[in-house]
């Protein structure tokens, strides 16, 4: 669904026209909408990537912009990281700058990456130019104030579209000054972004399921990786 069918829908539902409501100012509820959606959850699974980036002689920190070079977009959020041997594993910053402290100049294979201002730091720092492999989620795309009237909101599978216009009404409502008919509107809108959160942010098929509050780690169930950092002098 396009902007443009989104606004007469909006109008058809709400029974007014340009004259009561612009298009300019339906484009920006329309986008207030669609980012209420983008950032109502930070593991869309619409959103995941993958891409690499090459390590730096002597280099132990890297921008996300870096990191997230080749994606469209930008790169969001990290999820993992792995080089053609090994998993990198993720650790806080506080840890990693205990165990490798910045007056230090270990080098070796990266095993550990932490995140922290945008930026990628790896222990120990890299002594060789090799391939890190990216999991990740990249920055949605513009919608709303400023698109073309064919735009769609592309990023979103088809069933979210009719969910940005729902806001919408309810926003149009709101501007028309009934706030009952806003409220059932913005409550359909939550109820049906809460269904389609459980459909698509699901636990994806193969995962175990754990009961009884055990872990649900697969890595540590299987004692597949350590379960502690390497220190700088082993």
């Amino acid at each position: 669904m396009d902007i443009s069918t989104m606004r007469s829908y909006i109008r058809s539902v709400v029974d007014i026209d340009s004259s009561d409501i612009a298009d300019d100012t339906l484009n920006r509820f329309l986008g207030e909408g669609y980012d209420k959606i983008v950032y109502s959850e930070k593991r869309w699974p619409f959103y995941e990537v993958s891409t690499t980036f090459s390590t730096v002689v002597d280099q132990k920190d890297y921008t996300l912009a870096a990191v997230g070079a080749s994606v469209t977009n930008g790169l969001r959020e990290i999820a993992a990281l792995r080089t053609d041997n090994h998993v990198v594993s993720y650790v806080g910053r506080d840890s990693g700058d205990v165990v490798y402290p910045l007056d230090t100049n270990t080098t070796g294979d990266a095993w550990w990456w932490s995140f922290w201002a945008d930026s990628v730091r790896l222990y120990p720092t890299p002594s060789a130019v090799y391939t890190v492999y990216v999991r990740g989620y990249q920055d949605p795309s513009a919608f709303g104030a400023g698109v073309a009237d064919a735009a769609e909101p592309a990023d979103l599978p088809a069933p979210f579209h009719i969910l940005v216009a729902t806001y919408g009404i309810a926003r149009a409502y709101e501007q028309q000054e009934d706030p009952g008919m806003a409220a059932q509107y913005f409550a359909l809108f939550e109820g049906e972004l809460n269904n389609l959160k459980d459909r698509y942010v699901d636990m994806p098929a193969p995962q175990p399921i754990m009961l009884n509050s055990r872990t649900a780690s697969r890595w540590r169930s299987q004692v597949i990786l350590p379960n502690r950092m390497r220190y700088s002098w082993e």
